[in-house]
């Protein structure tokens, strides 16, 4: 019998009557056609999460991010109190205009202004047009019409979002909504310590998003991962999540904490790892001391609570940890069959040694975990793209899933029929 009850219609799925409790189809996720489309009525009006405030500390610093779903590459800069985002191209013949060795890959710095390698042209932080080589050689050219070119850009809580769209339907603040908008004042911007990873990956966006809006499979993907005692007892017991919350697009998934403190489980539980680094993959045993925290995080009141993972449509998801840590995931497709997946684990300062090894512990914890699951989903995809079934059965537990793969149905239909008018 399940600890947490289930809302009063039943189950979580009953509790959002419009997403229906039939077969799902996952056409949009074998297809190269319908990925032409998403590209379109997704990537290109959707906002986009591409970085943190904190990889622009000061006045020039800057990043670009290459977003092969839209067809573009972006400069992120600072320029004085602004986050701007620019298309990485120069408006003389289109070189690409920030790079290093390799036009391809993602770079960072600090600058003044930006210079194109192919013919000297120079671009302000703001964008500006600043100085054209030989500019008596052109014709009528007035440096004002040819700046760099803008994209929307906006920031929540210190994570920098973009938007390709001409004009934005709305806001980031109204797209993102109440749920995710309560977890803004979590203290994002304290946790320093910060450890990335990326990982390439032969699946759809989609197919690897789907693996983390459940923990239906965690007790049989991650399972290896734990001693054999503590692998029986996970087998027999299963897993299911007392909290789940769809907000439009966007939606959560809330586990328990455990009633007992890691450190004092019987030694055979717990890996010997886990025990010389005090820290693991639910993060360091000395939980941070970060105070009160937003009622957000915790939108079903979960006691114990354990984590709360928010999924922010259509690509970008947010775990928060009870331990005061928290850790992100990010899906860029680069096909209708390969993607990059990005993690990054993020906590306070360590001040000492000892810190310092438990926070890598649990950064490296979460890296195994993650590739466990990119291992499992390249498996999906093949099995998905065999066709040998066209609709598939999802369970109460799944209901984020549900929800993805209908919102991204009706985003592409909508696209569809304004083509039309």
């Amino acid at each position: 019998m399940a600890r947490f009850p289930k809302p009063t219609e039943g189950t979580w799925t009953e509790h959002y009557p419009e997403l229906g409790t039939g077969l799902v189809s996952y056409e949009d996720s074998i297809s190269p056609e319908w990925y032409d489309l998403e590209r379109e009525a997704i990537f290109k009006r959707a906002w986009l999460q591409v970085g943190r405030v904190e990889q622009l500390p000061r006045t020039g610093s800057y990043f670009t991010k290459e977003v092969a779903s839209a067809g573009t590459s972006l400069i992120i800069v600072r320029d004085g109190e602004d986050v701007r985002a620019f298309h990485n191209v120069c408006r003389h013949r289109g070189n690409k205009l920030v790079w290093q060795d390799y036009p391809q890959e993602e770079t960072s710095g600090t600058c003044r202004q930006f210079t194109c390698k192919y013919h000297g042209w120079r671009y302000g932080l703001d964008g500006s047009c600043t100085f054209v080589q030989q500019e008596g050689e052109f014709f009528d050219l007035d440096r004002d019409d040819y700046g760099l070119v803008p994209v929307h850009c906006e920031v929540f809580a210190g994570f920098i979002f973009v938007n390709f769209a001409r004009q934005p339907s709305q806001s980031l603040r109204e797209y993102l909504g109440p749920m995710i908008l309560g977890i803004e004042d979590y203290p994002f911007g304290e946790m320093t310590d910060r450890y990335a990873f990326r990982a390439e990956v032969k699946s759809n966006w989609k197919v690897f998003s789907d693996a983390f809006m459940e923990f239906y499979h965690a007790p049989v993907v991650h399972v290896g991962q734990h001693p054999a005692p503590l692998r029986a007892q996970i087998n027999e017991a299963g897993y299911e999540a007392p909290y789940y919350e769809v907000d439009g697009p966007h939606g959560v998934v809330t586990t328990a904490g455990s009633l007992h403190r890691v450190w004092e489980m019987p030694p055979e539980m717990v890996k010997p790892a886990d025990v010389v680094t005090r820290s693991g993959l639910f993060g360091p045993w000395e939980q941070s001391d970060l105070g009160e925290l937003p009622k957000g995080i915790n939108p079903g009141g979960i006691e114990p609570w354990g984590l709360s993972s928010f999924q922010f449509f259509p690509n970008f998801a947010i775990l928060i940890w009870q331990a005061g840590w928290y850790n992100t995931h990010q899906f860029w497709p680069t096909s209708h069959n390969t993607m990059i997946f990005e993690g990054n684990v993020s906590s306070m300062p360590a001040t000492s040694a000892s810190e310092r090894i438990g926070r890598e512990m649990a950064a490296v914890s979460f890296k195994e975990y993650s590739l466990q699951d990119a291992n499992t989903l390249e498996a999906t995809q093949m099995g998905l793209e065999a066709r040998v079934a066209e609709h598939w059965p999802l369970n109460d537990q799944e209901v984020l899933v549900r929800n993805f793969h209908k919102t991204v149905g009706d985003w592409v239909r909508d696209y569809e029929r304004s083509r039309l008018t």
